[in-house]
């Protein structure tokens, strides 16, 4: 046995001609005889104890041969083309044939046995007709079973080639939404070092050496579908320390990050800086007065919540508007894919303000356990 399940040749020869089926239509015949005497072993007696097994295989081979004749042609060739009148017809005459062949069984058996059609079905036995209203329910029964068990296995099929390209799709999406933030975040950057350039060159190398730091996380750290709070968190601190050194004097930049412990948890990458960058995109620019960016994120078990603001004027009002809302719409898609029904976003804007409120349900990043060393 284990030589022939070691044996790929000989298994794919097995499921090429289905022969595993056998098995089956013999337990489901079996079955059925269990059912109409009513106990086990008298239908076992009754199929290999005598010479009835001869009408037992007319059962098996004959109902089988109807049941795949309809599964492979006519429900390919007729059914799933719509033409149901020709496949009603024809499944019709598929199991009256069935039945047909089906008995000379009865007949073979009793010859074999050496007896009468009398001496071994009764007196009635040598009915035609019975034989007949015996055969037509079995194979119908036998021929719904097979197309039940077929139907429900191409639905599951389908079901699951359904869920897999929705997967392939989401994480298709995700990615798209997650790389189409990259573009802005280097622009940003290089643009922040250049004025560094001219304003404090030795400022302008150690913002280059964090920038390369930022750039080695987004290419190397930051593919995998969630990474640890942590990191994120670091990763926003040096972005925004890299904004800050190129905004005016006017502009007023508060930065509370209170957390309990990120060790443990995770978050979906960028999720965070989408908001902060789209602050320092769109902040105000006001000459006579102060501009302000308010950023205080408070972590508390596996609750995150997120707190941007800025302020704003009416062209930069115009600009999120026409511009930043698609930075905003990215991260919102890319929250209803990742966190459906645990997170609330409310985003808030008028003359004066633009606010951003976000409070994410965190989940526990699964570490990779360490290598165990054998004793």
């Amino acid at each position: 046995m284990n030589a022939f399940v070691n044996n790929p040749s000989r298994l794919n020869w097995l499921y090429r001609y289905k022969l595993y089926h056998i098995p089956f239509w013999a337990a489901y015949h079996f079955v059925w005889w269990t059912v109409a005497i009513g106990n086990p072993f008298k239908a076992a007696d009754a199929i290999f104890l005598t010479p009835y097994v001869m009408k037992f295989l007319f059962y098996v081979v004959f109902q089988a041969l109807a049941a795949y004749f309809n599964l492979y042609y006519l429900i390919p060739r007729y059914l799933e083309k719509g033409r149901f009148t020709l496949y009603i017809s024809y499944l019709v005459l598929t199991i009256i044939t069935a039945s047909l062949l089906i008995v000379p069984g009865y007949y073979l058996s009793a010859f074999l046995s050496g007896k009468t059609m009398q001496e071994a079905y009764g007196n009635n036995g040598d009915c035609f007709y019975q034989f007949l209203g015996n055969s037509i329910p079995s194979t119908l029964a036998a021929m719904t079973l097979a197309m039940s068990i077929k139907l429900g296995k191409n639905w599951l099929q389908t079901q699951r080639k359904q869920q897999l390209l929705e997967k392939e799709k989401l994480e298709t999406e995700l990615n798209f939404l997650k790389h189409q933030f990259n573009p802005h975040f280097l622009f940003n950057t290089i643009n922040s070092i250049f004025f560094l350039i001219h304003k404090n060159p030795d400022m302008a190398s150690a913002s280059l050496a964090k920038f390369s730091e930022l750039l080695r996380y987004q290419l190397y750290e930051c593919n995998d579908k969630q990474i640890l709070l942590a990191r994120e968190i670091s990763y926003m601190e040096n972005s925004i320390e890299l904004e800050r050194l190129r905004q005016n004097d006017n502009m007023e930049l508060d930065v509370k990050i209170e957390q309990e412990d990120t060790g443990q948890w995770g978050i979906a990458p960028f999720i965070l800086m989408t908001f902060v960058e789209n602050a320092f995109k769109h902040v105000s620019r006001h000459m006579d007065r102060p501009n302000w960016i308010r950023i205080k994120l408070d972590q508390r078990g596996d609750t995150l919540t997120f707190l941007v603001s800025n302020s704003t004027s009416d062209v930069a009002s115009r600009d999120v508007v026409q511009f930043g809302g698609i930075g905003l719409k990215n991260v919102q898609r890319r929250l209803d894919l990742i966190y459906a029904g645990q997170y609330q976003l409310d985003i808030q804007q008028d003359e004066h303000r633009f606010d951003v409120h976000l409070q994410l349900r965190l989940s526990p990043l699964e570490m990779p356990q360490p290598l165990q060393k054998i004793a």
